[in-house]
């Protein structure tokens, strides 16, 4: 009766489909196929006819697709409402679909295998095992059909695998049922798949049928989905048969990549220790052959699946290593393996492979071996530990690029990589590796560690430069000189960072008296005797001379060779008396040479300190001819002179050196000009030249001014930063460094640079005043054309905001020029932070004699807090303002909700400018948080938080709502307190606290809510807050819920945050409730009202427990929870729950003082088994 009605739909259907999927359709008209196919899967009432008619093997492939699909869509949103007659007939038609309506295995479509398992599985979610217990059997017949169906079989079982256990796509009590059901019949699970995947593999060894081929690869991959769950007794049952066959697998091509893939999810297994100690079966002969095998060359270039099976087996190693760590030297008892020289030698090749990733692949797990306390003393591993510094030799050397064919790497990196940036960014993570792996190895043998450095050291110094064919061409003044990617550059580079590594570490696991200082002298002697003018290299030997520096304290008449050799690098050229501007490479080796003085003045003063006059002496020669030395150069010497001076110990001597020091800054700072340049916006701007127009190529006057007025702020800084007293309390009494004791006991000190800065602290906050105020409207107009963006953020700084790497040096290192806006762009940037860090270092550094100024708090009032409003964000990171901020936000959601109706110009360019905007916002939040967290909690909340998983954070079941784990228990510090007492500065804390949980940045959010929020909040909850204060920090937390809720971290904290607020405040503020009653689907329900209740009333024999209270409010606020976009216009999925086959019945609940024939107070002690 009703097949005309089903033909003509179904013809009308097939053209719709074709309309859709041809090519040439024009978008109007698929449009409307869409639609109407859409229309009927939704409303028409013989869906399941036409579906089937359509998925006949008669119709092609994208029409029969598209009839599954009716299919499955009845499935998922009909069956509930569906007769059970209309049930069977649907599962039974689809039973058919799988034994005969499909092609056979290679001729089928995969995209038809995928969607009709995916019917069949949908009818298991809703009604296996209780509905249709002879699934599994149905699904065993179905295999003896043939390959076609067996593939399809195993599909079924791991869709449904992964359905119910990896993505939990099904309601609680369902999924568990079906788990539970698998759990039950694993083991005959496990062994139908084993059976099926040794016939199949048996008759395709045989035959070389591909089809076996194919069911062997779906075995395994259906194997994969279940070893990652399943009781590792399934995985080991039958002398660890599975994994025999995996390994035997691994000498198959075709099937050898799946069977890594079983093999590294089985060994990578977690659990029980004395569970998995079989797994050590895999270190016997038979397995280790068969891997070793596998692990073999095959033929020339690169096969792009056997690469990749070359990863997985490398995988399979590095998880057989973990495993190995983990059971040896444990309480299961496992022995050190007969093998492991195999294993290692094995692990060794990956490490000495030509590609770049394999050999990375496997440091992690050279690190755990050399770190294990029993292993790392076995002789294999001791033996091993030298071969393993033999390859990292080659290792470090950076070759390997994409772009390049000077290595075999290059051909696996082109691979691996998109470019030679990505290449770059990997090598430097994987170098950074090695060092720590080789600093591992260093404790089992650092006397071998440092022979191998100093062979390679003696070597590198020995050999000549090959600069390599891409020599340097742009530049007359470096023709001859080596780039980064010359041959000679990664030698030195590597064999610096290695002996870097080594030598840091043998004078913490080398004796004294076993030390080799004899050796390490005659190599810094080599080191200092070696002289080059390539600024490449010359970098990488100042940074030998610092590795080696600590062998001069054994031999101290070595020091005046350190410090000339230093000393000459500060000042190198390539070519003297040039003009032009100097190269980074040069620029790098001057600055190089600076930090290792600072360095070797932090680390060893007291070592120096008898060279100080000489050292002095010879600054201020270098001084006396200010084009010698760029700023920067001379405060880095003036710091380490101070850092030395530190070693005075006598207050006077140190006080008079700082004054001498000083001198010049002093006079300059505290001049009539200065001042009069500091204190006013316009002659400061003139002063600097930002007013003026300056073509490119012309010199700009003013730079010298600019230059000065830096060295000022730089010196004040370095001074501040580095002037200290004696640590040990007697030294600074003797040296008269303390001036009293405080009510406890504890020492006040002066600090010997205390005058000079003080007296140099009124213009540097009119500096910061005056900074502040050329944001000012009328100041920016003063700016020149030149100089209009020269407050704009540098190129460096974006790429910090936005996270982007900072590119790598070109490898032709041309000089380096800058613009005039670049340079005064650097010039603002600079000179701003500086002036902060002064301040920030003053009051740690002057201690009393900062905070005891008078007037301080009116000057910093007066100068750090003026003309904010005008400030950009990017210098506000250096000084927060809290009420910025919250009109910062309310941009960026304006931004989000409101599409603009005018187009600009350079719409990319605007685009990027609103993403550094909204990231500059984001980072400032954070730091205010950061700002107001220590200020308000006790000091524990300095350490960084990690993000909570969403177990941890519900797990709050046995404990009280106000000592929940997901919030802070802490009490206010004593600044916290103190704010107490203002309740305007409380109150502004509250408000940024509470309305950040709206932005969008869920880090911030997650962070004040689980920490920040209830903890200020809870100290004035007993106070006299207003209904309307109330009402809008409940609100703003659903605010928060609204806007972050679909992330499981956020939704917990703020959650949590919810009912502790609602819980805490509803008995005194009726207001919470008109607010929750305005949450969708809650208005008239009378949950509400039973929540309430019990809420209200604390005695009530209905109160709830903390698990069911929490999941009862969950239910309440569910409507306020934003869904992600992708879930927002998602059509519901239901799963009815069917009875369940593993519900305990509850004991019967009974009065032990009931009276009975027999007595229950007397049952209790009775011997007799009673249901008591």
């Amino acid at each position: 009766m009703m097949g005309e009605p089903v033909a003509d739909m179904c013809d009308q259907l097939v053209k719709a489909v074709n309309v859709m999927m041809d090519a040439e359709s024009s978008q109007i008209y698929r449009l409307e196929a869409l639609k109407f196919c859409e229309e009927f899967k939704e409303k028409c009432s013989f869906c399941v006819p036409c579906g089937l008619q359509l998925a006949d093997k008669t119709q092609t492939a994208v029409v029969r697709h598209f009839g599954l699909q009716i299919l499955e869509h009845v499935i998922k949103f009909r069956w509930n409402n569906m007769p059970q007659q209309e049930k069977v007939q649907l599962k039974n038609c689809a039973m058919g679909l799988l034994s005969t309506g499909t092609y056979s295995i290679l001729e089928e479509e995969s995209h038809i295998k995928d969607v009709l398992s995916r019917i069949i599985v949908e009818m298991i979610k809703r009604e296996w095992p209780q509905h249709w217990p002879d699934m599994l059997k149905e699904m065993e017949a179905l295999t003896s059909v043939g390959e076609a169906q067996t593939e399809l079989v195993m599909l079924i079982l791991l869709r449904l695998a992964e359905d119910v256990i990896t993505f939990r796509t099904l309601p609680t009590q369902r999924r568990r049922d079906i788990q539970q059901t698998l759990t039950q019949n694993m083991e005959s699970i496990f062994s139908f798949l084993l059976a099926i995947l040794q016939l199949h593999v048996d008759e395709y060894q045989t035959f070389l049928f591909c089809a076996h081929c194919r069911v062997g690869v779906s075995t395994l991959n259906t194997l994969a989905g279940y070893i990652d769950w399943v009781a590792l007794a399934n995985i080991t049952n039958d002398n660890c048969r599975l994994l025999e066959m995996l390994c035997l697998l691994l000498s198959e091509t075709e099937l050898q990549l799946e069977a890594a893939e079983c093999l590294l999810i089985a060994i990578s297994r977690k659990g029980k220790l004395e569970d998995r100690k079989p797994l050590m079966v895999l270190f016997d002969d038979v397995a280790m052959h068969y891997i070793l095998s596998a692990a073999q060359p095959v033929g020339a270039g690169v096969v792009e699946r056997h690469y990749t099976f070359l990863k997985r087996l490398c995988q399979v190693l590095c998880a057989l290593g973990s495993q190995l760590c983990s059971l040896v030297g444990s309480d299961v008892e496992v022995e050190v393996p007969a093998n492991l020289s195999k294993y290692t030698e094995a692990f060794l090749a990956f490490t000495t492979h030509p590609s770049q990733f394999l050999r990375s692949s496997t440091q992690i797990t050279w690190g755990t071996l050399f770190r294990h306390e029993i292993l790392s003393k076995d002789p294999v591993i001791i033996q091993m530990t030298i071969k393993y510094f033999r390859a990292t030799m080659t290792n470090l050397v950076k070759t390997g690029f994409p772009s390049s064919n000077d290595s075999p790497s290059c051909e696996y990196s082109r691979h691996d990589f998109d470019s030679d940036e990505d290449f770059n960014s990997f090598f430097n993570s994987f170098r950074a590796q090695q060092g720590e792996v080789v600093r591992n190895a260093c404790r089992i043998v650092p006397l071998e560690a440092f022979q191998i450095a100093a062979e390679w050291l003696q070597y590198q110094i020995s050999a000549p430069i090959d600069i390599g064919t891409t020599v340097c061409t742009c530049s007359k003044t470096a023709e001859g000189l080596c780039s980064i990617l010359s041959p000679s550059v990664v030698q030195w580079d590597a064999m610096t960072f290695f002996t870097e590594s080594v030598v840091g570490k043998i004078f913490k696991n080398v004796e004294d008296e076993k030390l080799p200082v004899d050796q390490g002298i005659e190599l810094l002697q080599a080191v200092l005797n070696y002289n080059t003018q390539d600024p490449l290299i010359l970098s990488c030997v100042l940074t030998n001379v610092s590795v080696l520096f600590p062998f001069v304290t054994h031999r101290p008449h070595f020091l005046p060779q350190v410090l000339y050799k230093l000393f000459a690098s500060i000042t190198f050229e390539v070519v003297e008396e040039s003009k032009a501007p100097r190269t980074r490479a040069v620029k790098n080796i001057r600055r190089h040479a600076c930090s290792s003085i600072i360095k070797m003045s932090r680390d060893y003063p007291q070592f120096i300190l008898p060279c100080f006059d000489m050292m002095y002496n010879h600054v201020k020669k270098l001084f006396s001819s200010e084009a010698l030395l760029n700023m920067l150069e001379k405060c880095a010497l003036m710091e380490a002179l101070v850092l030395i001076s530190n070693q005075f110990k006598d207050y006077n001597k140190q006080k008079h050196f700082l004054e001498e020091l000083m001198a010049t800054v002093v006079a300059r700072w505290t001049s009539d000009e200065m001042r009069r340049v500091l204190w006013d916006p316009a002659l400061f701007l003139d002063f600097v030249g930002a007013d003026q127009l300056v073509a490119e190529g012309i010199e700009h006057t003013t730079g010298i001014n600019r230059s000065r007025l830096s060295f000022c702020v730089y010196t004040i800084l370095g001074v501040v930063k580095r002037a200290r007293w004696p640590a040990d309390l007697e030294e600074a009494k003797a040296g008269g460094f303390v001036v009293g004791y405080t009510p406890n006991g504890a020492p006040i000190y002066r600090n010997p640079c205390s005058a000079q800065v003080l007296a140099l602290l009124p213009n540097l906050l009119a500096l910061i005043r005056t900074h502040n105020s050329l944001f000012l409207p009328e100041n920016m107009c003063r700016l020149s054309e030149t100089f209009s963006k020269a407050y704009d953020m540098i190129e460096v700084e974006k790429n910090m905001v936005l996270g982007l790497p900072q590119p790598a040096l070109d490898i032709y290192d041309p000089p380096v020029y800058k613009t005039h806006l670049e340079r005064m762009q650097g010039f603002f940037c600079t000179l701003y932070d500086n002036c902060y860090h002064i301040l920030g270092k003053a009051g740690l550094s002057l201690q009393q004699d900062f905070y005891t100024i008078e007037g301080l708090a009116e000057q910093i009032v007066g100068s750090v807090f003026v003309s904010l409003d005008n400030v950009p964000d990017h210098r506000l990171r250096t000084m927060l303002h809290i009420l910025l901020l919250n009109l910062r936000w309310q941009i960026i959601n304006q931004r989000s909700t409101v599409s603009g109706e005018e187009e600009e110009e350079d719409e990319s360019c605007e685009e990027n400018q609103e993403m550094l905007e909204e990231q500059l916002v984001r980072l400032l939040t954070r730091e205010v948080l950061d700002l107001s967290t220590p200020f308000s909690l006790f000091p524990f909340l300095f350490m960084s938080y990690p993000v909570c998983v969403e177990e941890e954070m519900m797990s709050t079941e046995s404990q009280a709502v106000a000592v929940s784990p997901a919030q802070p228990t802490g009490e206010l510090t004593e600044l916290g307190k103190c704010f107490l007492k203002h309740e305007d500065i409380y109150m502004t804390l509250l408000t940024i606290s509470f309305t950040s949980l709206s932005w969008k940045d869920t880090s911030n959010c997650h962070r004040s809510a689980s920490i920040v929020c209830w903890t200020l909040l809870r100290q004035v909850v007993g106070g006299n807050l207003l209904p309307e204060a109330v009402t809008w920090f409940y609100t703003s937390v659903l605010k928060g819920l609204q806007m972050h809720g679909q992330h499981e971290i956020c939704n917990s904290a703020l959650t949590q945050l919810a009912l502790l607020m609602y819980e805490n405040l509803r008995p005194r503020y009726m207001e919470l409730r008109a607010v929750m009653t305005q949450i969708p689907n809650i208005t008239h329900s009378s949950a509400l009202d039973q929540y309430d209740q019990r809420l209200l009333e604390p005695s009530s024999a209905q109160r709830l427990g903390e698990k069911k209270r929490k999941d009862q409010f969950k239910k309440l606020i569910a409507g306020a929870v934003g869904k992600a976009l992708a879930q927002q216009f998602k059509k519901e999925v239901h799963i009815r729950n069917l009875p369940s086959l593993f519900k305990k019945p509850k004991p019967e609940k009974r009065d032990i003082l009931e009276t009975s024939e027999s007595g229950a107070l007397a049952a209790l002690f009775s011997p007799v088994v009673d249901d008591i």
